[in-house]
């Protein structure tokens, strides 16, 4: 295929001081999708005084993913991104983040997540055997409880007992601060101004650093008792680097606390979308049914099954799409010597590519807001472009946690769909731009036991 032309168009003038922020700040979902559909592939505009720059193109996105890290400088679009996840691997860069990777990388290779997939069926067999039939839930609220234990228990080998919620709760507080901070002047606010908002978040992940350092300290224990440990943090704590240097105990704090943020968040939001598609989708849910019925007739999927599962596959791809919880990747902010295709970057452009404007673009998805999960039928394959789906980022620095994600999802819609139908409220539902892209308001459902005994 040929070079896409790469030809920057000026966007929205936006205003003195602010450029588009206000714009960008009312609805950062529709904005990015105006920018591409009124403007182009290649579009530059203004976040305050920041010259921005959007990427539409899958063949740019890819370039751009695929770029030398030394080209391009951290960006520290957000304040409160920088206080939850401090240096680690998602925000370094070069030698630091190669050094990073490495320690990182091994923990959460295929072979350590099929380690983890028994975890993962426990952990949702335990709220199946919860539900009943006929019985209310907060969609989002149940998956994000599931997906926080078996995240803790793969990640720490150990369990929060009683302070789940708690710990659900602070990470609640730095989302929806995160969502305020994007859409106002907070993104403007130099990072030494201590707003009621910013105490919010500090006081938010304070509470996530006192249970992270807990379960350190006991990981820390076991090792001392001679108990190496199958967990995450385990290997964390024994990764040594080319030369023989371990991860700090801040570093290592940093680490855990992103791939737990990753693996907890990340996965709860897909599974909640899955789970409003599915609903709005009877035909869809059928044939989920029927697949879950035939592979497994009955008993609780394993990792071995995760190929088999085909359509479940499907449709966990199609929702990422939709809905991809990471809905704008990290920007990356150019230096001197910096080219897209062929093109200078002037230096200080701060360059964006989303997931949820390319992956709705109907030149690469026909019907882009239908959900439609036969698009990744293998044996029919459409014709999709590389990078025009791209939920888990791409090039060297794709989420090192995306198998352990697909994987959890798999076997959780699995092990819950084989039994209990969720029929989700017919109500509106609007998506909010925050940490993740997440319900604008929670999402009730009613659930239907397919086992209960039934006059109907």
């Amino acid at each position: 295929m040929p070079a896409i032309p790469f030809v920057p168009v000026t966007g929205p003038r936006g205003l003195p001081l602010l450029g588009s922020l206000p714009a960008f700040g009312r609805d950062p979902l529709a904005f990015l999708v105006r920018l591409r559909d009124d403007f182009g592939d290649v579009v530059t505009w203004s976040l305050g005084p920041m010259p921005m720059m959007l990427l539409s193109h899958p063949e740019h996105i890819a370039e751009l993913l695929a770029g030398d890290e030394k080209l391009y400088q951290p960006i520290d679009v957000s304040w409160v991104f920088k206080q939850l996840v401090g240096d680690s691997v998602i925000r370094s860069q070069g030698a630091d983040w190669r050094r990073k990777r490495s320690l990182v990388q091994p923990a959460v290779r295929p072979r350590q997540v099929r380690g983890h997939a028994a975890t993962m069926v426990e952990c949702a067999v335990t709220v199946a055997e919860s539900w009943q039939d006929g019985q209310r839930i907060d969609v989002q609220r149940e998956m994000s409880l599931l997906t926080q234990r078996i995240v803790v228990r793969s990640l720490f080998g150990n369990d929060l007992g009683g302070r789940d919620r708690q710990l659900g709760d602070a990470m609640a507080v730095v989302g929806r601060e995160l969502s305020a901070e994007l859409r106002g002047v907070g993104l403007l606010t130099p990072s030494w101004v201590r707003t009621p908002a910013r105490r919010r978040v500090l006081a938010a992940v304070a509470t996530v650093d006192g249970e992270i350092d807990r379960l350190i300290r006991a990981r820390q224990e076991a090792e001392r008792e001679a108990d190496d440990g199958e967990d995450v943090l385990a290997r964390l704590l024994a990764a040594r680097d080319e030369d023989g240097n371990r991860l700090t105990e801040r570093q290592v704090r940093d680490e855990a606390v992103t791939l737990w943020g990753a693996g907890h968040e990340t996965t709860s939001t897909a599974l909640t979308w899955c789970w409003y598609l599915l609903s709005a989708s009877p035909d869809v849910r059928g044939r989920l049914t029927a697949e879950l019925d035939r592979v497994l007739a009955g008993r609780m999927p394993s990792y071995d099954d995760y190929d088999q599962l085909s359509w479940t596959r499907q449709v966990i791809k199609e929702a990422l799409r939709l809905y991809p919880p990471a809905w704008v990747l990290p920007p990356r902010t150019a230096r001197d010597g910096v080219t897209l295709g062929g093109t200078p970057i002037p230096a200080g452009t701060t360059i964006w590519c989303s997931p949820w404007s390319t992956q709705r673009d109907p030149r690469w998805f026909p019907d882009p807001d239908v959900f439609r999960p036969e698009r990744w039928d293998m044996e029919r394959p459409e014709s999709v472009p590389e990078h025009a789906w791209f939920p888990f980022g791409g090039g060297p620095r794709t989420c090192l946690g995306a198998r352990f994600a697909l994987v959890e999802m798999t076997l959780v819609l699995a092990t819950l769909a084989q039994r209990f139908h969720l029929d989700v409220d017919p109500e509106t539902v609007t998506p909010k731009a925050g940490l993740q892209l997440q319900p604008a308001a929670p999402l009730h459902a009613t659930l239907h036991d397919r086992t209960a005994p039934t006059d109907r």
